[in-house]
C-alpha cells in the first residue's frame, strides 16, 4: 500500500508540537501483555494499579499461570471487569508457558510481525491492539496499535478509507514507515487526548488542520462520533 503524501507531513508536523519521542521499554514483553489486559476500558492509572497489586500478590508470573482466577481477580479487583480480566491473563500465561516452556517471551523474537500478533492473538482477550503493544512497547517493533484516540485521529485524517479497527492496523502499519511507527503512535495518542477529541475537537488549535479532510470539507470534526 502507498504511503500518502500527506502522511510524512502530518508525521513532522506532530513532532514539531509533541518532540519525537525516543523508544523506551515500558515493561518487559509479559507485564507488557498484562498490563495492556488490565487496561481495557480504563484508565493506565487504574491498569497500573492493578498490576502493581498483583504483583504484590503473584511475585513471579509462573505463579499468576497457576493461580485460581478468583485469586487473580481479587488482586486486579481496582482496575474494573476483574473475572473477565484475570481469565484472560490466566489463560494466555498458562497458554503460553504450557506450549513454549518458560513466560520468557524470547520465542517472539524469531517471528515476523504478522507471525507474533497471529500466535498472541489466539488467546482470548488479546486482541489486534493488544499484540501490537507487547510487539511495539515491549520489543521496539514497528507494530501500530490501534487505540480510540489513534482510530479517531486517523478517521478524521481520511487515512482508513472508511475500515473499522480491525482493519486500521493493517492499514496504518502499511502506509507508516517503519522508523516512524513509536513516534506516530505516542504522537496520535497526545493529539487525540489533548485536541482531537471524540466530542469537542479543538480544531482552531490543531497542528495539522491544514491538511485534515474533515475539517477542509467544510463537515465538522463533532459530527464524526469518536
Amino acid at each position: 500500500m502507498m504511503t500518502p503524501a500527506r502522511l510524512p507531513v502530518i508525521i513532522r508536523m506532530l513532532e514539531r508540537k509533541y518532540g519525537r519521542p525516543k523508544w523506551e521499554r515500558r515493561y518487559e514483553p509479559v507485564a507488557e501483555l498484562v498490563f495492556t489486559i488490565l487496561s481495557q476500558n480504563t484508565t493506565d492509572i487504574n491498569a497500573e494499579r492493578a498490576l502493581e497489586s498483583l504483583r504484590k500478590a503473584y511475585p513471579v508470573w509462573e505463579a499468576v499461570a497457576a493461580a485460581p482466577p478468583g485469586g487473580i481477580a481479587a488482586a486486579i479487583r481496582g482496575g474494573g471487569l476483574a473475572d473477565a480480566k484475570a481469565g484472560y491473563i490466566k489463560e494466555s500465561l498458562k497458554g503460553i508457558l504450557t506450549e513454549q516452556g518458560n513466560l520468557s517471551f524470547d520465542f517472539l523474537r524469531e517471528m515476523s510481525d504478522a507471525q507474533a500478533i497471529d500466535y498472541l492473538t489466539k488467546f482470548k482477550g488479546v486482541g489486534i491492539k493488544t499484540a501490537s503493544c507487547v510487539l511495539l512497547f515491549a520489543l521496539g517493533r514497528p507494530a501500530m496499535p490501534v487505540d480510540t484516540h489513534v482510530f479517531r485521529v486517523a478517521r478524521r485524517l481520511d487515512f482508513l478509507g472508511g475500515g473499522g479497527r480491525g482493519a486500521a492496523h493493517r492499514i496504518l502499519g502499511a502506509i507508516t514507515p517503519p522508523e516512524d511507527v513509536y513516534s506516530f503512535h505516542v504522537n496520535l495518542v497526545r493529539h487525540g487526548r489533548q485536541v482531537c477529541k471524540a466530542r469537542t475537537p479543538l480544531c482552531d488549535e490543531c497542528v495539522v488542520e491544514p491538511l485534515c479532510p474533515s475539517s477542509r470539507s467544510g463537515v465538522p470534526c463533532i459530527r464524526l462520533k469518536g
